[in-house]
């Protein structure tokens, strides 16, 4: 039986830094009630809050929920309030160079911005972030911009080569995750193992990036069992299948 859900957040719950539809704020509120949820996306802290936390109106299931910022980065748990249990932060060296390769991967993959709304690298802490289009781009232009992440992947062969030392996977919209080595989804997804203390058998992992350079790919590693979806359209769909088969499954026990 599966004891813990743990989804991706952009183009999975939600899109791309938009918060959660009513519907799914139902739905999640509903399965957090029948199973443990993690959320590991590339996001930081203040992304979640605005996305997913301001959303959900029953506190007392917090506690089932489990909140894992920047790929598994950072990790927070409910008791009384938000407390985050560890964050496996860059170092100042680490920064500059990480910020340097990456000026200097996108100068030489060729592509050109027409245009960019706010700055397009943030470091959070953990986790240093590439948005093509800036940060405050809106969701049609990201849509538009590299479905098939055929122009992410260019800068990715560059940064693959400069920074070995680091884990770089693409996620979002437009967006290249850069975290230190191994420090990834698939170590979320072991610190969620120690701390739950459930096995990875009796877990699921539902995301959009699934596919190798994707920030969600790490997960494979892992053995946990996979689901790739399409758009939070898709995940909505899944997630009415894992209740009524959670809910069965704990009325003939």
């Amino acid at each position: 039986m599966k004891k813990l859900i743990v989804f991706d957040l952009d183009g999975t719950l939600a899109e791309s830094k938009a918060a959660l539809d009513d519907e799914m704020v139902t739905m999640l509120t509903n399965l957090l009630s029948v199973a443990k949820v993690a959320i590991i996306s590339g996001g930081d802290w203040p992304q979640f809050e605005e996305q997913v936390l301001g959303r959900l109106p029953e506190k007392k299931r917090l506690k089932n929920l489990s909140i894992l910022p920047t790929c598994g980065t950072k990790y927070y748990q409910y008791n009384k309030g938000w407390k985050q249990l560890y964050a496996e932060n860059f170092t100042d060296e680490e920064r500059v160079k990480i910020t340097h390769d990456l000026h200097e991967g996108v100068e030489l993959s060729g592509i050109k911005f027409s245009k960019i709304w706010g700055e397009q690298i943030e470091d959070r802490g953990s986790q240093i972030t590439f948005s093509a289009l800036g940060q405050k781009a809106p969701l049609a232009a990201k849509k538009k911009w590299d479905p098939e992440f055929t122009k992410r992947k260019k800068i990715k062969i560059k940064l693959d080569k400069s920074l070995r030392g680091f884990s770089v996977n693409m996620g979002g919209a437009t967006s290249i995750d850069i975290t230190k080595s191994g420090v990834d989804k698939a170590y979320g997804i072991q610190k969620l193992q120690q701390t739950l203390r459930i096995k990875i058998a009796e877990m699921i992992f539902i995301g959009d990036a699934l596919f190798e350079g994707g920030n969600d790919h790490p997960a494979l590693t892992t053995g946990v069992e996979c689901i790739q979806i399409r758009d939070p359209e898709e995940t909505k769909s899944v997630i009415k299948g894992i209740i009524a088969c959670l809910s069965v499954k704990k009325k003939a026990k």
